[in-house]
Formats: structure tokens, sequence, C-alpha cells
């Protein structure tokens, strides 16, 4: 690509600015649907800008105004300005709010049978993930896989399995998780998604854990150790070495379990930049392992330390 001129710079900046002044200067002399229009491109030019904020406020006159007109000509543009709100918002990180905004969009757009619509709500459920919103994001998301399998589109079903799997695993229901693991797992292998597939089995290998499936949970986290250490994944290989440390001490092997945990927590700590959330889990399975081993005093040695990393977390 050649090399713009400062002539040529200058001349684009002067077509960008009087674009937006045009916009402006359209309002006034406009009404209903144009109107709203106008009001639309111009949040759309400035939050291109990064200016969120103003952005979000000439969204939401744009909202008002196609609200005011026969939902019948309005309803697509309706649709892109809760659109717009819902991405102004997150940008800002006003979370819940994004999601209740995209919300109305994706209800808008699926009204009208949009092709866009399903884009949207697997955006949708990731906010709401975001949020926090465990039940709406599995709500939102069981739609979605509906949807992918209808057009045929094994990954994006893939996707919403595994974030609804991630959901009813932040809810402690670890049967469900484990369903939509494993029915993300298939779809992905057969897609030949090697690391997908391992993604899903370090989350399965949890999964069986919690429900007290020692063996079947040290198999799941070996194949998924196995992927992200041919891979070099050295991040992944962590998780998944956790994964495999809880599950040998579940299957009766327990200085196994704390050697594989002590390698975790050799990882972690080493790393420049420190998880504190992540080490303090850790700590506390060594802690438990230890007191299998009988080696109470260490235990407890751990667990005072940790007192007051947990004490500035929870703050």
């Amino acid at each position: 690509m050649a090399a713009m001129s400062d002539d040529d710079m200058e001349s684009e900046d002067s077509t960008d600015i009087v674009t937006e002044e045009m916009l402006w200067e359209r309002i006034p002399e406009t009404s209903g649907l144009d109107r709203a229009n106008t009001y639309y491109e111009l949040s759309a030019r400035i939050y291109a800008r990064g200016q969120y904020d103003e952005a979000l406020a000439l969204a939401e006159t744009a909202r008002d105004i196609y609200t005011e007109l026969d939902p019948g000509a309005a309803m697509d543009g309706l649709a892109q300005a809760y659109s717009a709100i819902g991405y102004n918002l997150n940008q800002l990180k006003r979370m819940g709010e994004a999601a209740h905004a995209m919300s109305k969009a994706v209800e808008l757009l699926r009204e009208s049978k949009s092709p866009i619509a399903i884009d949207l709500a697997c955006t949708l459920g990731e906010w709401w993930f975001g949020s926090k919103e465990f039940r709406k994001t599995i709500e939102c998301m069981r739609d979605c896989v509906q949807e992918h399998l209808v057009d045929g589109n094994d990954s994006g079903a893939a996707n919403d399995l595994h974030l609804i799997g991630c959901a009813h695993r932040e809810l402690g229901e670890h049967e469900e998780a484990l369903d939509a693991f494993t029915e993300a797992r298939a779809l992905f292998k057969n897609l030949k998604e090697v690391i997908n597939v391992a993604r899903c089995d370090q989350k399965i290998a949890h999964c069986h854990t919690e429900l007290g499936n020692g063996e079947a949970a040290l198999a799941s986290a070996q194949k998924s150790l196995d992927v992200f250490v041919t891979a070099h994944d050295h991040r992944r290989e962590t998780y998944s070495l956790l994964e495999l440390g809880k599950a040998q001490v579940l299957c009766g092997r327990p200085q196994e379990g704390f050697d594989t945990l002590q390698r975790v927590l050799d990882v972690t700590t080493e790393s420049e930049w420190k998880d504190f959330e992540f080490i303090v889990e850790i700590e506390k399975k060594i802690a438990g392992v230890l007191r299998i081993l009988g080696r109470e005093v260490e235990a407890e040695e751990i667990e005072r330390r940790i007192a007051s990393v947990i004490e500035i977390i929870e703050d």
C-alpha cells in the first residue's frame, strides 16, 4: 500500500470532519425516522473514536425517537439503537446494563427474523456471564445452541454449550455442567478442534472431581494435560495439572497428588504476574492433602499464612 502524503491525509481528515458536521447540521432539518437515523449514525461515528459517554447519549436519543414511531417502520432501527447502547455500556464497564440493552436488541431482531440476531444473542450470553447472571446465560445460550444446530453451525453450538457448562459450574450444578461440556467436546472432536477438546476435558475433570468420580476425573485431566503439554500451552497446562492433582488425591494417591499440586504452585508463583486467587486455591488444596498425609502442623502453617492474603482479596 503506497504511503499517503500530508496533503492526502489533510484532505481525508477534512472529509471526515465535514461528514460529521453535515450529520449535526441535518438534525434540525429532519424529523421522525430520518432524525433517529441521523442520531444513530452520529453515535456510531463517535463510538469509533472511543468517546463512549457521548456515543451512548446519542444512541439513547435515537432509541427514544424510534420508540415513538410506527413499529413496522422503526423496528430494525430500534434494535440497532439498543445494540449500540449495549456496546457503549459494555465499553463503560456497566455490564449488567449492557446486557439488558442487548437483550432488547436480540428480542426485536428475532421478532423480525433478522440473520444477525444469533450473533448478538451469543454476545449477550457472554455479557450475562460477565455480569454473573448465570441463569440468564444458560437460558440465552440454549436458544443459541438450537439455532446454530439448525443452521449446521456445529462450531457455534459447541462454543454455546461450553459457555452453558461454565455457567452451570459457577452455580455448583456439576451434573448439568458435565452434560454440557460432554456435548461440547463431542462437537469439537468431530471438528478436530484439538485445543477446544482439551479445554472441555479439563472442565470435565473438574466436574468429575466435584461429583466424587475419581477415576473419570483422572482420565479426563490426563487427556487435557497431554494436549496442552504437546501444544506448549503452559497456562492451560497449569490448570490441567491442578485437576490432575485433585483427581490423584480423590483416587487415594495423596502423595502423588501433593507432588502434582506442588508443581502447580511452583509454576504459578514463579510467574511474573501473581494470580493470588489461584495461588490461594492451590495452597488450600495442598493443606488438605497434608492433613491426609498426617502433616497437620504444616497444613496449619499454610492456612495461617494465606489468611492474610485472603483478607486482602476479600476486602
